[in-house]
């Protein structure tokens, strides 16, 4: 967990490719909590803008665990976007 740590850590000072290639490799690992991961790689592309992949990777970590806080963070984004961006999803 110390690793999800210092990711998180990535994050807050907006070093969002440094957390997004900590990420990668925690996916590609046998690393137990993958959900976890997925949402904060989810958080890490919503940084960037990148809302498909934002929206992909909240919806895997929902699919591993039900009760992961990426099942709002992708209701709310879907939100957002629909309000704002209706094109976005015609790219």
């Amino acid at each position: 967990m110390e690793q999800l740590t210092l990711i998180k850590e990535h994050l807050r000072q907006n070093q969002v490719a440094e957390a997004i290639d900590a990420l990668d490799a925690l996916l590609q690992s046998d690393f137990p909590h993958k959900d976890q991961v997925y949402y904060l790689r989810g958080n890490a592309h919503r940084k960037q803008a990148d809302w498909r992949h934002a929206l992909d990777d909240y919806q895997r970590a929902a699919d591993l665990n039900p009760r992961s806080p990426a099942v709002e963070a992708r209701r709310a984004l879907l939100d957002i976007l629909e309000f704002y961006n209706k094109d976005m999803f015609n790219q």
